[in-house]
């Protein structure tokens, strides 16, 4: 009996601490932004330079490195698109996510040899769809959020086999459609189809009735007003199967503007449920460990509504407190900080392919060996007496 091909394993990263969580804790692949054309251009985008960083240790590491170029790109832009194809392909780049036709089209007459993936943003809702971009050359489409598994199986059923299907999993989801939204671009000047989003659909928000200006009417009873325009969060780690089933080949989690903690925790869970490594109701616990708004299974079983919040906030119940920066060894443990932890807290450490485990810290000390009660300066070097078993790399966590 030929061994079935596992579902691709793809993650997100904004900075090369995020590139080395994903690869660490079981990523097949690593998705990112350069300095040109990609969505998250404010705060996560690789240079040249250490996009070619990224790239070396993704391939020393045997895994894929796929660069985002997915604006809505202006005719000003589409002229560079043919260089800084071919210093992708240069640098190792195994795809490009893009979202623009003309883009998808100038990249294939000028860097024929560069795998394209057609991003979401270009909400590929059907088969007809998908066989046009297939015909354009395009190796990949990465459907609309909008679709249940039952379409998506439609159209897996209607496109050539060697035509790739990815959806997300797991992260944020946008209120507008496929992420194709004017409301930050009109209240803040920053347009989302441009890498600018300013999250407005995150704000707080109060109803005035237009006969009654200067009245503010809550439409929740909470004293920060609503967040009627902010959905609920991604998790599909319970529904892989199904998933695989309709035909999905690469299973994404969205996070490009997330922590490393955050990559490190649901890639490993992710990483566990593919390999069927873990039991599912430890691996949801694991997901409670990120911050997230509460989750949901967005479009894919028919029920949009879902999407609403019908609680304000995020769950925020743990705190990303270190990073181990060698093995433990005699019970010594050499950490860098993030968040305060004191001396008597019970520590978690997640290590690749394991959930997290528990110790208690009873000793904190400084480089020069003084013992610390509390540790409360982030990026620090500190001691901490920790069970062996704890490698580098490793993720330290604390329960709030």
């Amino acid at each position: 009996m030929t061994e079935r091909k596992k579902p691709e394993l793809l993650a997100p990263a904004g900075d090369m601490e995020c590139v080395r969580a994903a690869i660490r804790y079981g990523a097949d692949a690593v998705y990112l932004g350069g300095p040109f054309m990609q969505m998250r251009a404010g705060k996560v985008g690789f240079t040249r330079e250490t996009l070619a960083q990224a790239s070396r240790e993704i391939h020393d590491a045997g895994r894929k490195l796929y660069v985002t170029v997915n604006c809505f790109a202006f005719s000003d832009e589409i002229p560079q698109l043919g260089e800084y194809a071919r210093f992708l392909k240069s640098i190792g780049t195994d795809a490009v996510i893009v979202s623009d036709i003309g883009a998808i089209a100038q990249i294939r007459e000028e860097c024929p040899e560069l795998d394209i993936h057609v991003s979401t943003q270009a909400n590929c809702m059907n088969w007809r769809a998908a066989k046009v971009y297939y015909d354009m050359g395009v190796k990949r489409i990465v459907l609309a959020r909008e679709l249940s598994l039952e379409k998506i199986a439609q159209i897996r059923a209607n496109v050539p086999e060697d035509l790739e299907l990815e959806a997300f999993v797991h992260g944020a989801m946008c209120m507008s459609y496929s992420g194709r939204c004017l409301l930050s671009a009109y209240l803040a000047g920053r347009s989302g189809n441009r890498g600018e989003c300013a999250q407005t659909c995150r704000w707080n928000y109060y109803l005035m009735e237009e006969k009654r200006p200067g009245e503010y009417f809550k439409i929740e009873e909470d004293e920060r007003g609503s967040a009627i325009l902010s959905s609920k969060e991604l998790c599909c780690i319970e529904h892989l199967k199904a998933f695989e089933e309709a035909g999905i080949c690469s299973f994404k989690i969205e996070g490009r503007m997330r922590t490393p903690f955050y990559t490190a925790t649901v890639v490993n869970a992710y990483r566990m449920a593919i390999d069927e490594a873990a039991p599912m109701d430890l691996l949801r616990k694991e997901l409670d460990t990120v911050s997230h708004r509460p989750f949901c299974t967005g479009f894919y079983f028919g029920d949009p509504s879902q999407l609403i919040p019908d609680t304000e906030g995020y769950v925020r119940d743990w705190l990303f407190v270190a990073t181990a920066l060698e093995a433990s060894k005699n019970g010594q443990l050499r950490i860098e900080t993030r968040n305060p932890f004191a001396a008597g807290d019970t520590l978690e450490f997640l290590s690749p392919g394991q959930t997290g485990k528990a110790f208690t810290v009873s000793s904190v000390a400084n480089d020069a060996g003084e013992p610390l009660e509390r540790s409360a300066t982030p990026m620090r070097v500190l001691t901490i007496d920790a069970p062996d078993g704890v490698q580098a790399g490793d993720i330290l966590r604390k329960k709030i």
